[in-house]
């Protein structure tokens, strides 16, 4: 089992901890002395960088939100001058303005090494061919994999998003043996492999590295299943760096934080109050090594939770659980918290369910109602009406029981929910409408 940087993520815990400290002084001291907001911030609680003098005062600090990075938009969180930065990338701005974040070029080192750590805790070496199918462009994700890909010495097809026949064309012709994409994508790309007849075996496909959503345990099984590979997941934000926060080993028992770069802790959504390890909560991020744009205690508003325990690969980094949903896309129907991620992890363990799916929530009077609308198998589908109906029944109530809240199922013939070359947009919520 390779390890790309065994000094860090080998680390004893002990050690670890004091360089942690020692980094998130100097993170301190730098924006304290470089970022007006952070500065403000400070000084509304009276707060000096000296006053941080263990980890445990962390929790003296002020959080940091994506409302933050809107007001100080473009360039208002930087702490390094412009002319120091060699690339600014943005999310995508769903709501109101993007976010816009900088590296300077230490920055974009540190990048490549983060993503090297967990391609090459994936299994990927420098004899491998690595497809990018994700997007190019002001997005994080397409330039962290390849710049992680090449640090390890691999040969990387910058492929980009999209064109799914040209893409197994590709894997078939230029012996492709590592797809970097999103999870729905790596499902679409399975898709239309079956219908082009391609035998995903004849491949020389054998590692994914899938990120960019959340997805469960079965769609992981499903995905290998049908591309005969090993599927890994990897976590990673535009605000904190993109990918390279996180990552499977291939014991695939949660995701290795790379804590020598990034400080986690778990949060009640609610409340703010730090949770004690292993409780579910928002993950909170707190950047060591960052330079042109560390960020501290930023609110991720994803729902994970943490496991110090021991690993069988012999990384000490403590590890994160796949991102249970998000604290904001959190959907609340009838008064109970409900993840997208729940109902796929349903679905998938019913044999007749397509792995393509989209919840549907309004509001009839006072009330909400939640339908699932489900592509299923044609023969279920253009199956009689008896058998149809006790097929809805048992997922409808197999729904109950995960999720505590009645839903309306519906199922729809294959191919009719669209498909997705880039993050899946899973709910419609007509009550905000």
């Amino acid at each position: 089992m390779q390890i790309w940087e065994p000094t860090y993520e080998c680390m004893p815990r002990e050690e670890l901890e004091q360089l942690q400290l020692e980094r998130l002084q100097a993170t301190l001291n730098r924006v304290y002395k470089n970022v007006t907001c952070y500065r403000n911030k400070f000084n509304e609680i009276g707060l000096v960088p000296e006053d941080v003098r263990s980890l445990a005062d962390l929790q003296k600090l002020p959080f940091t939100s994506k409302e933050d990075l809107r007001l100080n938009y473009p360039y208002g969180m930087f702490a390094v001058p412009l002319r120091e930065v060699v690339r600014i990338h943005s999310s995508s701005g769903t709501t109101g303005k993007p976010t816009v974040v900088g590296y300077t070029r230490h920055d974009i080192r540190t990048w490549s090494n983060l993503v090297a750590r967990f391609m090459t805790a994936a299994g990927v070496t420098h004899d491998d061919v690595v497809q990018i199918a994700f997007g190019y462009g002001l997005f994080t994700g397409a330039f962290g994999l390849h710049y992680g890909a090449e640090a390890i010495g691999a040969s990387v097809i910058p492929m980009s998003a999209g064109n799914t026949e040209k893409q197994i064309m590709i894997m078939q012709d230029y012996r492709t043996t590592v797809l970097v994409c999103t999870p729905s994508y790596a499902i679409t790309i399975a898709d239309k492999m079956e219908k082009m007849g391609v035998d995903p075996k004849s491949l020389s496909l054998k590692v994914g590295l899938f990120g960019a959503e959340p997805w469960s345990e079965a769609m992981r099984k499903e995905i290998e299943s049908r591309l005969f590979i090993s599927a890994t997941d990897n976590y990673g934000l535009s605000e904190i760096i993109g990918p390279g926060v996180a990552g499977d080993c291939e014991e695939k028992c949660g995701m290795h934080i790379f804590e020598d770069a990034f400080l986690p802790e778990i949060i009640d959504p609610e409340t703010g109050a730090v949770l004690p390890p292993g409780s579910v909560g928002e993950l909170v991020l707190t950047t060591l090594t960052k330079e042109a744009f560390p960020m501290i205690r930023y609110r991720t508003r994803d729902i994970t939770s943490l496991d110090y325990a021991p690993c069988a690969c012999g990384r000490t980094l403590v590890r994160m659980r796949k991102t249970m949903g998000r604290s904001d896309d959190m959907l609340i129907i009838k008064g109970v918290n409900v993840f997208p991620s729940q109902i796929e992890e349903v679905l998938f363990a019913i044999e007749g369910c397509e792995p393509h799916y989209q919840l549907v929530v309004d509001r009839q009077g006072a009330m909400d109602v939640l339908e699932v609308r489900i592509e299923v198998t044609e023969n279920i589908f253009f199956d009689e009406m008896k058998r149809q109906r006790a097929f809805l029944e048992m997922v409808e109530k197999r729904i109950d029981s995960v999720l505590g809240v009645g839903a309306t199922v519906k199922l729809v013939e294959p191919n009719s929910i669209p498909r997705h070359e880039g993050k899946a947009d899973r709910v419609i919520d007509k009550r905000r409408v």
